[in-house]
């Protein structure tokens, strides 16, 4: 993919244009058809309770594997002039597929679920089952499995850690904390396109800074996906802002966080896109207690509106201490410390304050 990067990225960006204005345009096309097929849902922070069209992600992502689809045979476009090309580079072809296998994997998933309203226990397995094939190509193409130890453990451990089956077992993880990252850290009007814009626009100025590093091929291969990525989500974004005209459901977190650990996995940057998750992990780890289900957890843990302000304030779950485990009463004491309350209701005005 070295040869000639600039011309297969340009027409890349030019597509991913025509898909910004097709997402624009689409959106508010489907609106009708998704309120007659009863994909639509309420607003529970707005006053007015009118029906909001759901699963919106699907359009964007299929928005998104249709300019895929055309670019396919353009990194390639060198093989068909022979000085260029010696012979056709079919484990780089196996990539693009293979991602492109996954991730329409996990948006004919997540619109399932938006259909259906799959229990929890499956949002975990759906990600774990589309990510097989982005291991497979991963096995196939490359199959190392040798990390570099960060500098605080090289003393113990050494410079680099040959971590064999374990560190496909790490992959697959990622696959499934990338899309329920996205899932978790929602509910509120523009929160999940806006923090995947963030994400995929982090990860582009990465790209773009390391395009003259040792790895310039995979960073390459990384833009191929999130440039389209990001547009798409920005028409997206437009109709998911507040006030929210549209929602974009369990499919579009699917979607968002698989194409992230696609370009993290085969990019070669899977321990650097932990870095770009940070908000998202500290609300993994701060919902733990929650999620194993050590202290109670409600369904929609939102902020609800106050009709006397207009503004949304934290939601409460009432329950008893005494019924909880002497681990359970331990981690409220922890976590409704003076400092940790702070924090938090610091970081809910940050996000939900509207």
């Amino acid at each position: 993919m070295a040869a000639l990067p600039a011309v297969p990225l340009l027409i890349n960006l030019g597509g991913s244009l025509l898909g910004f204005a097709a997402t624009l345009t689409l959106i508010p096309a489907f609106t009708d058809r998704f309120l007659a097929a009863r994909l639509f849902g309420e607003d529970l922070n707005k006053a007015s309770r009118r029906p909001v069209p759901e699963a919106q992600g699907v359009i964007s992502g299929a928005v998104f594997l249709i300019i895929l689809f055309c670019f396919i045979p353009v990194p390639f476009l060198r093989c068909f002039v022979e000085e260029q090309c010696a012979a056709f580079p079919h484990d780089e072809f196996v990539e693009l597929i293979g991602s492109l296998l996954a991730i329409c994997c996990m948006i004919f998933l997540g619109f399932a679920d938006d259909v259906l309203n799959l229990r929890w226990r499956h949002k975990l397995l759906l990600p774990t089952m589309a990510s097989l094939p982005l291991l497979m190509v991963y096995f196939t193409n490359f199959g190392n499995t040798t990390i570099v130890v960060p500098k605080p453990f090289r003393v113990l451990l050494g410079m680099h850690l040959d971590l064999g089956i374990l560190y496909y077992v790490y992959m697959g993880m990622l696959a499934v904390f990338c899309t329920n990252a996205i899932n978790i850290l929602a509910g509120i009007n523009g929160i999940e396109a806006g923090q995947s814009l963030v994400i995929a626009a982090s990860i582009i100025v990465f790209n773009i800074v390391e395009l003259n590093g040792d790895y310039r091929d995979d960073h390459i291969f990384s833009l191929y996906f999130m440039i389209p990525f990001f547009f798409t989500t920005l028409g997206l974004f437009y109709h998911n802002w507040y006030p929210s005209r549209v929602f974009v459901g369990d499919t579009f977190c699917y979607f968002a966080g698989m194409t992230f650990a696609v370009v993290g996995i085969l990019g070669h940057f899977s321990k650097t896109m932990l870095l770009f998750f940070i908000p998202q992990v500290l609300n993994f780890l701060y919902s733990l207690p929650q999620l194993f289900h050590i202290i109670p957890c409600p369904r929609h843990r939102l902020p609800r509106l106050n009709p006397t302000t207009g503004k949304l304030e934290m939601s409460y779950s009432k329950f008893k201490t005494k019924s909880l485990s002497a681990l359970g009463s331990n981690i409220l004491k922890v976590l409704g410390s003076t400092i940790a309350f702070s924090i938090r209701y610091q970081l809910v005005r940050l996000f939900y304050d509207v």
